[in-house]
């Protein structure tokens, strides 16, 4: 979505209309679902972060000056909400299998998986990023998936863009070694020539 839009419907939903507040979760719902997925490893609560972060979108939305893009101040209440869950239940995330994650299929918001040549290298790759930490999943998805730039990222993440890269650059050489593991080498080798 364009910015000027963006802040067409923002300055709708401070004017009082309140349904013009569902076409940003129309808009943004699946992205954030996606993010939060990734960093919960579990479906019900991704589920529920998704939702606690539009209510924090829609009660801070006039804390929204437009310095940057929306979509990233989206992504980081996503972010900052499921850390803020993760830190008050640390061990208790631990214990969770990350097996259910697996078998949803998450439906692509601006592309998200546009890129991929195939669906079984979509189903692959995401299974791959799973296996990998929350955090570590979560940038690479911003990265390749969003496309985000570094500094948007570290915007959203409360990072060095120096630091960022590292994280991604470590995070992407951990991704190789579990997809060189888990899918077939004529998958491996289609991916590694693009």
């Amino acid at each position: 979505m364009n910015t000027s839009r963006d802040l067409q419907i923002i300055e709708q939903v401070l004017n009082g209309d309140t349904q013009a507040f569902s076409k940003i979760v129309d808009m943004y719902k699946d992205l954030v679902f996606t993010l939060a997925l990734r960093l919960m490893k579990n479906r019900d609560l991704a589920e529920e972060m998704s939702q606690d972060t539009f209510i924090k979108i829609y009660k801070s939305l006039s804390k929204f000056k437009g310095k940057s893009k929306f979509s990233s101040w989206v992504y980081r209440v996503a972010y900052n909400t499921c850390l803020d869950e993760l830190r008050r239940h640390k061990s208790k995330f631990d214990e969770i299998s990350i097996n259910e994650t697996t078998e949803h299929y998450i439906k692509s918001v601006d592309n998200v998986l546009l890129q991929m040549e195939n669906e079984e290298l979509n189903v692959n790759i995401k299974k791959c990023l799973d296996l990998l930490p929350g955090d570590v999943s979560f940038l690479l998805t911003l990265f390749y998936f969003e496309e985000l730039s570094l500094k948007e990222i570290s915007e959203i993440v409360k990072q060095a863009p120096n630091t960022v890269k590292v994280k991604i650059h470590r995070g992407r050489q951990k991704l190789m070694g579990i997809m060189k593991q888990n899918i077939e080498p004529e998958i491996i080798a289609r991916y590694e020539r693009r």
